[in-house]
């Protein structure tokens, strides 16, 4: 049996149903699941110790929305100060030469930035698939990195010449997405509470793909017992383009293609309206909001107060790091309360709301309830947040992790199974993975 115990943890924020907060408490996980969550606990026999003084415990991160891939592509020039279309116009020649390889270590990359800042769990939305190279790319890598993983299989299928954005060459047949997506699924997805892989299906955008598409992929997705998963009101952009192309806003051309329901989370959402934000709390339809990327893009600040007030479930994402450049989950948290301020007042998102929506929130939208709290039954993915450095120091309650740091993580477990320790991560050689993707980039480059 493998065991575990964090024991005398200076505050553990478990997120539970009562949103508890223990002082000086212990953890012991049984075979990746949380066995109890007390006081003076006694170690168990062959348990692994991780001395818990010093440190803040909370649920592991959850990223719900990210495209991996793009770790390569972080400040490119032309894209840095560009709009949603014409930073996506920039991008796309260079995602282009991408092929197996690229995949793989950005993946890597990308997944062990998300673990150093405490994330347990992310999805992926891969939608491109050049040269050879397929979802199981990055698979591979969140199998080597030990990281909790629900890739989606995108899709674009409507190019330029067809009045889309993407280049023709970049997109697919529809008939080819499908049976795609039924391999992917058939070989990796995992409906278990224990899975460390469960696959979505998921179409790019309203802009990239066609109303046939996103029909048939919901039909095969419910078919299948699976998530859907899609960006939707971007930006004014967006908007703009569902009014011209299909004569509804985003939220009526989701409801009517059968985008909405509890088994479906939109990406973005910062231009919905209030008919649409009660659409998504009716139906149970989640939101990945993405605060960092969205002010990077100057798409605007989504109506996350709004939405929560709603009822409609939110978790927080990172989006791609050509969009964001930076995958921290905790400074996300920290720019959802924030931007969340700037619109509403200093009193809209406390510090302990903007961390639920990093932690149960996320799991809620990716319909992983047995995720995201610190509580008996619950999976075994938990960070410790080291509070006795700089970023911390002369805090009043270290406990308020976003307001005053740390914004990375001291140890990381997922599944009972430790990946990051004293700040390392200790899965993979980081720093080998860090010189294949400075050579990738560079053959990148050249080929430009």
């Amino acid at each position: 049996m493998n065991m575990l115990h964090i024991k005398n943890a200076d505050t553990i924020l478990t997120m539970d149903d009562q949103r508890r907060e223990l002082k000086h408490a212990d953890i012991i996980v049984k075979d990746g699941v949380i066995a109890e969550v007390g006081f003076d606990l006694s170690t168990p026999e062959g348990a692994q110790l991780i001395h818990g003084a010093g440190h803040v415990v909370t649920p592991g991160l959850v990223n719900t929305h990210h495209h991996l891939y793009q770790s390569l592509t972080r400040a490119v020039p032309g894209g840095q100060d560009a709009l949603l279309f014409g930073w996506l116009q920039t991008l796309y020649p260079i995602w282009a030469c991408f092929g197996p390889d690229e995949m793989r270590i950005s993946a890597s990359i990308g997944l062990a930035e998300l673990a150093l800042s405490g994330c347990t769990m992310t999805s992926d939305h891969l939608y491109l698939y050049p040269n050879g190279a397929r979802l199981d790319d990055t698979i591979d890598a969140a199998l080597e990195i030990g990281m909790r993983f629900y890739p989606t299989r995108g899709a674009m299928s409507i190019g330029e010449s067809d009045g889309g954005l993407p280049p023709d060459h970049l997109v697919e047949k529809e008939a080819a997405i499908l049976e795609d997506c039924i391999r992917v699924i058939d070989k990796f997805h995992d409906s278990s509470e224990s899975a460390m892989v469960r696959v979505g299906i998921a179409p790019c955008s309203p802009f990239s793909v066609s109303r046939d598409l996103m029909r048939d992929a919901a039909v095969l997705a419910r078919d299948k017992h699976v998530f859907l998963h899609t960006h939707l009101a971007e930006n004014d952009e967006d908007i703009a383009y569902s009014l011209e192309k299909f004569g509804c806003r985003p939220g009526q051309y989701a409801q009517d293609l059968g985008w909405t329901g509890d088994d479906v989370w939109h990406a973005h959402c910062v231009k919905l309206d209030a008919s649409e934000i009660n659409l998504f709390a009716k139906t149970g339809t989640g939101v990945a909001h993405c605060p960092c990327s969205n002010c990077r893009l100057g798409s605007g600040i989504a109506p996350v107060r709004a939405m929560r007030d709603a009822g409609v479930k939110v978790g927080l994402g990172v989006d791609g790091s050509a969009s964001n450049d930076i995958a921290n989950l905790m400074n996300e948290a920290r720019q959802t309360m924030l931007l969340q301020r700037v619109q509403n007042g200093a009193d809209a998102m406390s510090a302990r709301e903007a961390l639920e929506i990093a932690t149960r929130g996320g799991a809620d939208v990716l319909g992983r309830p047995e995720c995201g709290r610190i509580a008996v039954g619950k999976r075994a993915d938990i960070a410790l947040w080291n509070v006795k450095g700089v970023e911390s120091a002369g805090s009043w309650d270290p406990a308020a992790l976003v307001l005053a740091g740390p914004s990375k993580v001291s140890h990381l477990i997922v599944e009972g199974r430790e990946i990051v320790r004293d700040g390392l991560l200790i899965t993979v050689d980081l720093n080998k993975l860090i010189a294949e993707q400075s050579k990738c980039v560079s053959r990148l480059q050249d080929r430009l």
